[in-house]
């Protein structure tokens, strides 16, 4: 639980600071400019000297158009609307029960049926009433729909998966997908763009109508009024985590997609696609290659601009789109946990992640390929108290942000092709939303291998995860890596494939005593040496060849000369396994008993293993001996 009196500490702290820096700009109630052609700005969020970019503008002759605006963009104010009751000054979800039983882990769980989405379990902190696990509807305001509604020719089926998922969104809990398929990706990122569109124009709705309240007492000369609390204390509240810069494309085509011309200026447009797209004149081979070429998840993961390290602010307003906005003064920012963590140490800080109300996850599967400590590096630093001030104006700072619980109000949303140990710690351990967690689950059918091929599931018994790569690498060097050495079959022809590359180096380094002749690959493995390799093995020269997941997943060769296969734990992608077992009858001559495949697995290989063997097999392997 968080320290509340480490937390008040801070606070004070921080508002001492900012009270004695010199030239500290003091509280002023707002006071609209008047302009030479009588139009006039609303202030929107936190931005001192907004201009008429900045800002709509109301073409009006005269009389008080500021609050005309305002009524135009809020309407009557309705307390029953998802955003203000869980995002308000006084959300109805966060309390002391509520909060005790997150950081306690005590869950009410339940399954349900949601729609598109398919079955889900949902976790309920205990004790506490969330409201409706379901909207009828959703809470997207009309203006933001009207594109999406114009737009002909969307399958019912993708129509009603967005359905489903605004509906599930608009509950505000956390969302996992953890087996999103290739072909909902695109409109699953529309629906949620839209989603994140609608929560940021509510939140500065309310800011605008709160300054009218505050023009309006000071113009009676009135004290301001108490309950204007309505921000955070820094601008960007939705954070977006992406592996490659292809990825930041699709997701700022998506959130675009909202905000069409001439109704919307995008701004920076051609400089944002030539930054996240290929450079002038590339071609890519991946996307531009026939069709059955290059496996289809693979060309969908690694065409265009994969390059892992960027980040960016996006700003909104009520009329423009604009990309490439300094931090502070942006709403959304769209990064890889590298670039993030790059400019997190640069800076020393972390304080425009202190009022993140949205983090968005996509394509764990492809995150958990990387380096994840830098995905946990970021999650580390989310929703903290700020070091600096940065012009915050406690007076509109809403009190969970001053208490230092504004991380049991941010909505996560974790989208994956799968799940692995990785994402389910994280979507155990650090989604700590009050208002509840929703998690889709999918019952795995066995995975389609060459009819005939010989497989066997061996299974090493293991208690505790701590000593689990100890027992698997021990039982590989005692008793299954002697028996293949003792095959005349089996010690020649023999590719050993290791998901993680710590085990990697460290059967790399048992076979360096060994007296036998191999060769490896990995995903440090130059162009040259994959060369080498990969005609070494296939000419007989090395009887071993051993490959790390990682190698596969970037660069996805067929190997050739394979007969013996032994996976020293199943991969995590389920389709690597059945294109392992289908390369060997890429030679002429080969039937399918020439080849024998060894799965090494413990009960904690579950999610890997249920992706292969299927649900129902998984369960049978796994049950106690």
């Amino acid at each position: 639980m968080v320290d509340e009196n480490t937390t008040t500490t801070r606070l004070l702290t921080l508002l001492n600071v900012s009270a004695t820096k010199a030239g500290k700009k003091k509280w002023e109630p707002y006071v609209p400019a008047v302009k030479l052609n009588k139009r006039k700005s609303v202030r929107v969020m936190e931005d001192e000297n907004p201009t008429a970019e900045d800002t709509p503008d109301v073409q009006m002759g005269d009389g008080d158009q500021e609050i005309a605006f305002a009524k135009e963009e809020m309407g009557p104010e309705d307390t029953t609307d998802p955003y203000e009751q869980h995002f308000g000054c006084n959300s109805v979800h966060l309390s002391e029960a509520a909060r005790l039983s997150v950081d306690e882990r005590a869950w009410n769980l339940q399954q349900s049926s949601r729609g598109r989405l398919g079955p889900t379990h949902e976790s309920i902190p205990e004790g506490c009433d969330p409201g409706p696990s379901i909207m009828k509807g959703d809470a997207i305001l009309d203006r933001l729909k009207k594109p999406s509604n114009a737009r002909k020719g969307v399958p019912k089926d993708q129509h009603d998966l967005q359905n489903d998922l605004l509906s599930t969104l608009s509950t505000y809990r956390d969302l996992y997908l953890s087996s999103s398929s290739w072909e909902n990706r695109k409109p699953t990122r529309e629906a949620i763009s839209l989603h994140l569109l609608n929560h940021i124009t509510k939140k500065r709705r309310r800011v605008i109508k709160n300054n009218e309240r505050i023009s309006n007492a000071t113009k009676a000369g009135n004290e301001p009024p108490e309950d204007i609390q309505d921000q955070g204390f820094t601008r960007p509240s939705v954070l977006i985590l992406l592996p490659f810069r292809s990825s930041a494309l699709a997701w700022f085509s998506a959130l675009t997609t909202h905000t069409p011309s001439p109704e919307y200026q995008i701004e920076n447009h051609t400089r944002f696609t030539s930054e996240y797209g290929l450079p002038s004149g590339a071609i890519d081979k991946l996307a531009t290659a026939e069709p059955g070429t290059y496996p289809h998840d693979h060309v969908e993961t690694f065409k265009g601009n994969v390059d892992d390290n960027f980040r960016v602010g996006i700003k909104l307003t009520r009329k423009s789109v604009k990309p490439f906005t300094e931090f502070y003064g942006c709403d959304i920012i769209m990064a890889s946990p590298l670039g993030l963590r790059q400019s997190i140490q640069k800076e020393k800080n972390a304080d425009y992640l202190s009022s993140i109300e949205m983090l968005v996850m996509d394509q764990l599967d492809a995150l958990t390929m990387q380096n994840w400590d830098h995905v946990k590096f970021i999650l580390d630093h989310l929703n903290k108290l700020p070091k600096e001030a940065h012009d915050t104006d406690f007076s509109r700072t809403k009190p969970w942000y001053l208490d230092g619980h504004s991380e049991y109000l941010r909505q996560s949303i974790l989208l994956s092709a799968y799940e692995t140990p990785e994402t389910r710690q994280l979507y155990n351990a650090r989604l700590k939303n009050v208002a509840g967690k929703i998690k889709t689950y999918k019952r795995w059918p066995p995975i389609e291998v060459p009819e005939g091929v010989d497989q066997s599931f061996l299974r090493f018994e293991c208690g505790n995860p701590k000593d689990e790569t100890d027992k698997r690498f021990n039982y590989f060097t005692t008793q299954l890596l002697p028996t293949i050495l003792k095959s005349a079959v089996q010690s020649s022809n023999t590719v050993i494939f290791v998901p993680s590359y710590f085990d990697f180096v460290r059967v790399h380094n048992h076979f360096r005593k060994l007296s036998v002749s191999f060769t490896v690959l990995s995903e440090y493995s130059t162009n040259q040496e994959i060369s080498r390799a990969r005609q070494a093995f296939f000419s007989g020269q090395k009887s071993f060849l051993i490959v790390t997941e990682r190698f596969h997943f970037y660069k996805r060769y067929k190997l050739r000369g394979i007969r013996n296969l032994v996976f020293y734990g199943p991969p995590d992608h389920p389709q690597f396994y059945s294109e392992y077992l289908s390369y060997p009858f890429l030679d002429d001559g080969v039937e399918s008993l020439d080849v024998t495949c060894r799965v090494l697995y413990s009960k904690y290989d579950w999610f890997r293993l249920e992706r292969i063997a299927g649900t129902e097999e998984a369960i049978e392997l796994t049950k106690s001996l």
